[in-house]
């Protein structure tokens, strides 16, 4: 059985005293890649230096977050783009729109979102897509932009079954971590209704620990709980959760 972490922060200051042995416990547990998603150009260093640090196994995503988003965006956004001229990323993520924490930005939320969105096209790469409180705004701009060869995922989905399909009608995959396993979720419900074909695996590490962790640091070994707790859902064993999810994240990421 092998499983990929496709979104996790494995790069942030809560792993600086046990990162090597967080990898070794995520190997044991069969994740074989983390797939690491951009910030801000305070950590795109640090995201690249975990790459180094683990060849093969930690990959590096290239964006400008939501919540990143202030008044110096257009110089964020320069840098972003002067990474993508340099390198192959796996992805651009993570973007997208937060509108839970502050609208101030708003607009310009917007506005680097759609940047990000045409880079991704540029680049033939896929988006992972931070959708807080602005899902449907997220999809509505999505479908603006899809002339069939926009790809990605709707990371960490915590929307209602029919944003999901509306997602999965644009070709775009669901992001299913930790929150799965809450009992008031109700994302099992949805998930119970979809086939796997379009659902691939994250943690959020180090957030949205899964139960029996919730509360607690998040890392990529836990992601086996939220496979078992699909598995449950889908009346599946857990090596098919695991091996439909894994394709599905090698075929979107090309991995």
């Amino acid at each position: 059985m092998k499983i990929i972490d496709t979104h996790s922060h494995i790069f942030l200051d809560e792993f600086d005293i046990d990162r090597k042995q967080v990898i070794e416990r995520a190997e044991k547990e069969s994740v074989y890649k983390v797939l690491m998603p951009a910030i801000d150009s305070e950590t795109h260093a640090r995201v690249l230096e975990t790459e180094k640090n683990f060849p093969g196994q930690c990959l590096s995503m290239m964006a400008l977050h939501p919540c990143s988003v202030k008044e110096n965006y257009k110089e964020e956004l320069k840098i972003v783009h002067e990474y993508l001229m340099k390198r192959k990323f796996v992805a651009i993520g993570e973007t997208g729109l937060d509108f839970y924490w502050d609208l101030t930005y708003k607009d310009r939320q917007i506005e680097v979102f759609q940047q990000q969105i045409e880079w991704a096209l540029e680049y033939d790469i896929p988006l992972v897509i931070h959708s807080r409180n602005s899902i449907d705004e997220c999809i509505e701009i999505v479908r603006k932009n899809q002339n069939g060869n926009l790809k990605g995922v709707f990371h960490c989905f915590s929307g209602n079954s029919d944003q999901a399909m509306q997602i999965i009608d644009l070709g775009f995959y669901l992001g299913i971590g930790g929150v799965l396993t809450f009992k008031k979720s109700g994302l099992d419900k949805i998930l119970a209704q979809l086939s796997l074909d379009n659902v691939v695996l994250e943690t959020d590490a180090p957030y949205l620990a899964p139960v029996p962790f919730r509360g607690k640091r998040n890392e990529p070994a836990y992601i086996k709980y939220v496979a078992q707790k699909l598995a449950e859902v889908k009346r599946l064993p857990v090596e098919e959760v695991a091996g439909i999810t894994t394709q599905n994240a090698i075929k979107l990421f090309g991995l």
